[in-house]
């Protein structure tokens, strides 16, 4: 049930009757706020009201999560035998048993530099050590995360004539693998008109690379802190076990699978280490749905609380029925 309250009675949060000199005293002001005076409501739950929402709920969420299941069990994915892929394909390389959630690989790192800063640049947070200096240099970029970036090479090949086995090379897209925000406002290179290698003038590259930053790349909108192989491995995963983004493949023509039946080779430059942290790498090649990626615990996980939430409804009302059996009264919750 709603009040009303005459705000503009007030005169200076005091009741009307009040003289302006009066003495002030440890009691709130006479306002409708602090009085309580505001209109409000408050709804009367009872059966009738709330049972439709929990089958509706219910109902809803279990669709919902057969749909994602559906789709997501659509998605073709294979790790090893790859054929027949129609639209984009989306490589992907996976390691296993790296944790990339620890607490101090995560900190492991300077957003300032990596966005640019000369001041940064030159003096590397204390959050990177012990990877912020190297010789007396500082490292650019510095931190456990960048120190471990993965960096095999995977190139894909079709053998279309087994007589005469000539590989031909399948194009893989490298830009637009990382998220827009991260590529234009996370990660920038230091400013200056002179060419990158100058920019990046007494720093020195991370002890396991084999290359300084500013030759990560050929084109000079993918090279330095803003190369997208290197922005993709800076987002840190949550789990010991991930994939990121290595390619894309795009699809050509709509008539023809994007990767066609066939005998395919793939070429590792095998670079990165795994042994020390008995750990495993592989390679997927996937396409997407509107939910993304090849993935059943979203669909099992709506139809998990959709099933819950139906199921208390359906003990709700039958508690109530029994009541109402009892005594000709109603549930209010």
């Amino acid at each position: 049930m709603a009040t009303n309250y005459n705000v503009k009675a007030e005169v200076d949060g005091r009741p009307p009757s009040a003289p302006r000199d009066a003495p002030n005293t440890c009691m709130p002001y006479n306002t409708a706020f602090k009085q309580q005076r505001l209109p409000a409501w408050q709804p009367n739950l009872t059966v009738g009201t709330v049972m439709p929402f929990f089958f509706l709920i219910g109902l809803i969420f279990v669709f919902i999560g057969i749909s994602i299941l559906v789709t997501s069990n659509n998605i073709q994915e294979i790790e090893i035998d790859y054929t027949g892929f129609k639209g984009n394909v989306y490589m992907y390389y996976g390691l296993s048993n790296f944790y990339q959630n620890h607490r101090h690989y995560v900190k492991s790192r300077d957003d300032s530099q990596l966005s640019g800063n000369i001041r940064a640049l030159h003096n590397p947070s204390r959050d990177c050590e012990p990877y912020h200096r190297n010789e007396g240099k500082p490292i650019a970029p510095c931190g456990a995360i960048a120190n471990s970036m993965f960096n095999d090479t995977l190139e894909l090949f079709q053998i279309a004539n087994q007589s005469d086995p000539i590989p031909i090379p399948i194009p893989l897209k490298k830009k637009g693998i990382a998220w827009w925000t991260d590529k234009n406002v996370r990660f920038r290179n230091p400013p200056g008109e002179g060419s990158l290698e100058e920019r990046f003038k007494g720093t020195a590259k991370p002890p396991n690379w084999h290359k300084p930053v500013y030759m990560l790349g050929s084109e000079d909108d993918d090279n330095g802190f803003i190369n997208e192989d290197f922005i993709v491995w800076m987002r840190t995963a949550a789990m010991p076990t991930f994939r990121k983004l290595y390619r894309l493949i795009e699809q050509k023509n709509d008539l023809w699978p994007t990767l066609p039946a066939g005998l395919y080779g793939l070429n590792i430059t095998y670079n990165y280490p795994v042994h020390s942290f008995d750990g495993r790498k592989r390679i997927v090649l996937s396409t997407i749905s509107w939910i993304g990626g090849k993935n059943p615990f979203l669909g099992i996980a709506y139809i998990t609380i959709g099933s819950i939430t139906f199921l208390l409804g359906v003990v709700m009302l039958v508690i109530n029925h029994q009541y109402k059996n009892n005594s000709d009264t109603g549930i209010v919750i």
